[in-house]
């Protein structure tokens, strides 16, 4: 069997991360089968070099080898296209034409985007997968093919079959053999490697030097989750090889290409547990800090008027538990580049009353206006980028256009 470094210089697959390791292997070891292929995985994470892989490798080697794209042939056309076509079976059917499936016996069809297929398409390719036959459109007559299929998709196979999109007995016969193509930001150990493949390509294509990165970028190119993968990672390393005349490329640089990615949180939310949802806008998340910030209130009201139930005994407990919650409050204020101290203070050698508790939560309640927040985040944005309306923006985590609205909203200049 062919050895998996082997296997990637000969295809010209970067990374040495496991799962794609373990993809390439799989392949190499399905190849010399006859077993129909499922390739899945995110779009731009390069599915399509796993059917030649098994091609490849496999005694059809010397056979046709055809990549179909499902999603782009109109829905009209998929079938003439994939079994053929008798003359004068449809409007503009001025021949007979042979499909990608009697032109292809005794090789590999690629089916990407197999998701795609339309459901009269998908019971033909269910039938061609189950007895290699089919029918061309417009005959009554059954051909014979020996066709080896390789799919992939970047759907959820499971919820399209849910949706009824996709047919559950053509996923199993697809499915023969799975294999799953790790997203981008899974194989952060490879993201420098083909940034340097990329750019080193790049630099020999347009003739210039190759553009480096400084530590610092680096950081920056791994921490980014690359919803594009490996195919917007090209694109931003073409970017900048073609615009950059200093070809050593700093963090500063290199975030004016990264571009904002929706998914990420605000840096005042890093250190905070919240839950795996995008919130649509920046004023969800001020809600969500908020909200927060307002059950801690309650929770530390709660928590003295159980000990001052207790008696003056507890007076060592309350300095205990509110020298906690200083030293927490203060910790994340410090993440969000504050400096000020909490916003409530008990003294153990002083009474505290009921009446006194509830005063304090209408202050807290009243002192966290929504918009005087809002407003406070763009100010220390603002003073923290020198007045920078760009940075300032990337910082809170909102458009320009957006933070120039808001600046105008409160008056801001």
């Amino acid at each position: 069997m062919a050895d998996v470094q082997q296997v990637k210089q000969r295809f010209g697959v970067i990374g040495n991360n496991p799962k794609l390791n373990r993809a390439i292997e799989v392949a190499i070891q399905v190849a010399p089968t006859d077993l129909s292929v499922l390739v899945t995985g995110q779009s731009g994470t390069g599915k399509e070099v796993f059917p030649q892989i098994i091609h490849q490798f496999s005694a059809r080697k010397h056979g046709q080898y055809f990549a179909v794209n499902c999603g782009a042939i109109p829905e009209g056309t998929i079938d003439s296209e994939l079994f053929g076509h008798e003359k004068g079976s449809f409007t503009g059917a001025h021949e007979k034409r042979k499909g990608y499936f009697e032109v292809a016996d005794g090789g590999t069809i690629f089916l990407d985007e197999v998701a795609e297929l339309p459901l009269n398409t998908q019971v033909r390719l269910l039938r061609v997968l189950e007895t290699g036959e089919f029918m061309k459109v417009g005959s009554s007559s059954t051909l014979k093919t020996n066709v080896r299929v390789v799919a992939a998709t970047n759907v959820n196979v499971q919820q399209a079959i849910r949706d009824g999109k996709f047919r559950e007995d053509l996923y199993y016969r697809l499915n023969s053999v799975p294999i799953s193509v790790p997203p981008l930001k899974e194989r952060k150990e490879d993201i420098h490697l083909l940034f340097r493949k990329f750019a080193h390509d790049f630099g020999e294509r347009y003739r210039m030097p190759a553009i480096s990165l400084t530590p610092e970028a680096v950081d920056l190119l791994n921490a980014f989750p690359w919803p594009g993968n490996i195919r917007q990672l090209k694109n931003i390393t073409e970017q900048i090889s073609v615009i950059e005349q200093v070809r050593e490329i700093n963090g500063e640089k290199m975030r004016s290409y990264l571009p904002f990615y929706e998914g990420e949180t605000l840096p005042v939310l890093a250190n905070r547990s919240i839950d795996e949802k995008t919130f649509a806008n920046e004023r969800e998340i001020l809600y969500k800090v908020l909200f927060d910030m307002k059950k801690d209130m309650n929770d530390l009201k709660k928590l003295v008027a159980e000990i001052m139930a207790a008696g003056g005994a507890g007076a060592e407990l309350i300095s205990e538990k509110t020298g906690i919650i200083h030293d927490l409050y203060n910790h994340e204020s410090e993440s969000q580049g504050k400096t000020h101290s909490t916003p409530f203070e008990i003294r153990t050698n002083e009474t505290v009353t009921a009446e006194q508790i509830e005063d304090t939560e209408e202050y807290i309640e009243e002192s966290l206006s929504l918009e005087e927040k809002e407003k406070e985040f763009i100010l220390k944005a603002l003073e923290r980028h020198n007045g920078k309306r760009k940075f300032a923006a990337r910082e809170l985590g909102i458009s320009e256009r957006t933070l120039y609205r808001k600046l105008k909203e409160y008056g801001i200049e």
